[in-house]
C-alpha cells in the first residue's frame, strides 16, 4: 500500500512496542529509518530528555542523509501520580514527552524534504485519565497541542498530525470477553493500528490533512459504560 522508497524517517522510541513496529513497517515500505531510543538499537542510543543528545542525534541524521521526510515523535515519557511522583520525575517526563519533539522539530526545521511529515503519538490519556498518571497524561495533552501549533508554524511547508492509541496490546495477545466488548471495534488494539496509522499520516494519501489528532481505541472513548453493560460489573 505504501511506497516510500529512499525516504529518510526518524522515529523516537523505536526499539520496542509501537515504535519498533512503525520502524519495521517503514522499511517494508523502502524508507531508511534512523531510531533514538535509551534502550540499544542498530542506530543511536540516547537519553531524549538530553539537550546535547538531540543535538548528537540530529546532527548523526543529518550527516548519514542530508535531509528527512518524516519526523515521528514516538517515545513515551514515564508516569507518575500526584502522590508518589517528584518534581524531578514529573520534569523528565515532560522533556522526554514534549521538550524533545519540540526540540527534533525546531533542530530538523532546515533540512525537511518537500512534503515532508511530522506524526506525534499522543494518547487517547489526552482526554482521559486513571488516577496517579499526571506526568504521562501532562506530556500527552501537551503533545497533542504542540501538533497544532507546529502545523500552523510549518505551514505549506511540514504537515504535522497527531495520533492517540488507546488501549494496544504490545504482544499482538486476543482479547475475549469484556476486554472485547468494551470496544466498539470489537477487539483490543496493537501496533499495527498505529503504525498503519503513522504510514498513511505520512503518505501523499493525507495530503490535505494537517493539525489533526487522530484517535485509533476501537472506539472505546466513545461508548459509555453503566453497570451491568458490555461486560463491566461495579464491585464494592
Amino acid at each position: 500500500m505504501f511506497n516510500f522508497d529512499n525516504k529518510v524517517a526518524v522515529v523516537t522510541g523505536g526499539a520496542r512496542g509501537i515504535g519498533k513496529r512503525i520502524c519495521e513497517r517503514f522499511k517494508d515500505a523502502g524508507a531508511k529509518v534512523c531510531v533514538i531510543d535509551i534502550l540499544e538499537n542498530g542506530y543511536f542510543t540516547g537519553d531524549l530528555s538530553d539537550k546535547a543528545t538531540l543535538e548528537r542525534f540530529a546532527e548523526k541524521v543529518i550527516s548519514d542523509f542530508g535531509h528527512i521526510d518524516y519526523l515521528i515523535n514516538n517515545a513515551a515519557p514515564k508516569s507518575t501520580g500526584l502522590t508518589e511522583g517528584s518534581y524531578e520525575a514529573f520534569e523528565y517526563a515532560l522533556r522526554v514527552g514534549v521538550t524533545a519533539p519540540f526540540y527534533l522539530a525546531k533542530l530538523f526545521n532546515p533540512y525537511f524534504a518537500e512534503r515532508a511529515s511530522i506524526v506525534n503519538i499522543s494518547s487517547s490519556r489526552d482526554r482521559m485519565s486513571q488516577p496517579q498518571t499526571e506526568s504521562y497524561t501532562a506530556a500527552k495533552g501537551g503533545i497533542s497541542a504542540l501538533t497544532h501549533a507546529l502545523a500552523v508554524s510549518l505551514s505549506e511547508r511540514v504537515r504535522v498530525n497527531s495520533v492517540s492509541p488507546g488501549w494496544i496490546d504490545n504482544s499482538f495477545t486476543v482479547y475475549a470477553g469484556p476486554d472485547a466488548a468494551q470496544h466498539p471495534a470489537g477487539r483490543v488494539g496493537n501496533p499495527d493500528d498505529i503504525a498503519n496509522m503513522v504510514l498513511y499520516l505520512c503518505s501523499d494519501m493525507a495530503s490535505f490533512i494537517t493539525g489533526e489528532n487522530v484517535c485509533v481505541d476501537g472506539g472505546i472513548t466513545k461508548l459509555m459504560i453503566y453497570h451491568n453493560d458490555n461486560g463491566w460489573k461495579l464491585e464494592n
